[in-house]
């Protein structure tokens, strides 16, 4: 695995290579993109159909096969193990628990000229997730977005997964069935995303849009915004991991391709700030990676997009993971909770050797879907209120407006908006 200095002569450059992991050039993307949107905008089902042809490699004969039945949910539910079927349902107890504390309240405040303000949160009636189905598939995914729509209160839950063959993942089923998800349908891509952003024959057209995706997902949910909410534009997996002198390598090592393991395009990056640590990490990556069951797809990604910096203190190392900020972020260090408050971007934070990061992906309870690329500079993890809109409630009587309708009036006569002034002294005029 690449060690690089920040004494280097070449760090400023390395580092920059680092920074622009995200980079990628979409224009093809985009065009390519755009064609398979407005074939389903034009076409509806028969897009679907002509495209899971084309991409899933098995035909559509009907609309109903686009469907996946309450029934092969409740059946793939009751057929598998049942060690597997506890940890399923202790995953959604935990992060229905978590993301439960999230629901923000409805409020209203009284003035005592007699106004009142406050502020109405509602769920969307519809929400719309897409489920990976590619190189693997994920039910934790299922788990980690649907909840949180659950959680809000949203009305009709529509699932979309890529069925490569027409082959169905069961324990994704599963979770469906948990969830008591009433639609899903065998849709995958671009098209899936078009599909639910503008709706179809047999596809309900949804307000907003999670869930994680390849580019063209991505570049489909980043079209498509304005026509509905999404929750953000996601790149590839990636992990950041801080360590001190105290740090286990094989734990950091093995951290490093929980993430690797996922994509060819993952990053996974450690800044320490003991070099022993960093050769000794290194030495360990690749005693792993020989066992490892996706070693192709791991070794490409530590070769191509991996790396451990040596930084000459914790102070510059956390300044330079800042500006990395990763999707996820395990510090490693003698006292983790000491360095939380100088830790400003990541989307999720593990503190401590006992909380490696794939159990944030499972089990502990906060969201798995996270912003990638640095974006988790403005971007937060999915959460309740990706699922929920606000309000304002506005009441004024007839004190409050006597109190501040001339200064409103005021202000609109200064934007030269006549009926708005107007609107309020023939208010204030009125006895």
């Amino acid at each position: 695995m690449k060690i690089i200095k920040t004494t280097a002569s070449n760090f400023d450059e390395e580092f920059e290579n680092i920074l622009s992991r995200a980079k990628t050039d979409i224009k093809e993307v985009s065009a390519i993109v755009t064609g398979i949107i407005d074939e389903i905008v034009q076409s509806g089902n028969e897009a679907l159909k002509s495209h899971i042809q084309k991409f899933d490699k098995w035909e559509v004969k009907s609309d109903e096969e686009l469907m996946i039945s309450q029934e092969d949910m409740k059946k793939a539910y009751d057929n598998i193990d049942e060690n597997l079927k506890k940890a399923l349902h202790t995953a959604y107890d935990r992060i229905k628990k978590y993301h439960e504390k999230q629901l923000p309240k409805s409020w209203v405040d009284f003035e005592k000229n007699g106004t009142i303000l406050g502020q109405k949160v509602t769920p969307v009636d519809k929400a719309g997730l897409y489920i990976p189905g590619g190189k693997a598939a994920y039910p934790s995914s299922l788990l980690m977005n649907a909840i949180p729509a659950i959680v809000a209160g949203v009305e009709e839950i529509v699932v979309c997964t890529p069925t490569p063959n027409n082959e169905v993942n069961e324990l994704l089923l599963a979770a469906c069935h948990i969830c008591n998800v009433s639609k899903a349908f065998k849709v995958g891509g671009a098209s899936a995303i078009a599909a639910m952003a503008y709706g179809t024959k047999t596809i309900p057209k949804v307000d907003v849009i999670t869930g994680p995706g390849n580019i063209f997902v991505a570049t489909a949910k980043k079209l498509v915004f304005g026509e509905v909410n999404i929750d953000m534009i996601a790149g590839p997996s990636e992990i950041g991991v801080l360590s001190d002198s105290s740090a286990k390598p094989k734990y950091l090592a093995i951290d490093l391709l929980s993430q690797a393991e996922h994509d060819e395009m993952a990053s996974s990056i450690m800044i320490t700030v003991d070099e022993n640590i960093a050769n000794e990490t290194s030495v360990e990556v690749e005693n792993y990676l020989k066992n490892l069951s996706r070693e192709k797809i791991a070794r490409k990604s530590i070769e191509d997009r991996g790396a451990i910096i040596v930084a000459k203190d914790m102070e510059e190392a956390i300044k330079l993971m800042n500006e990395i900020a990763p999707e996820h972020l395990e510090v490693m260090t003698s006292n983790p909770f000491e360095l939380l408050p100088k830790i400003k971007h990541a989307g999720a934070i593990f503190l401590g050797e006992n909380t490696p990061e794939p159990i944030g992906d499972y089990i502990a309870g906060p969201n798995h879907t996270l912003p990638t690329g640095s974006t988790a500079k403005f971007y937060s993890p999915l959460n309740v209120e990706n699922f929920l809109k606000k309000s304002s409630i506005i009441n004024f009587s007839k004190n409050a407006i006597d109190e501040l309708g001339e200064a409103c009036a005021i202000l609109a006569d200064t934007e030269g908006l006549t009926a708005h002034a107007k609107s309020v002294r023939v208010r204030l005029e009125s006895k």
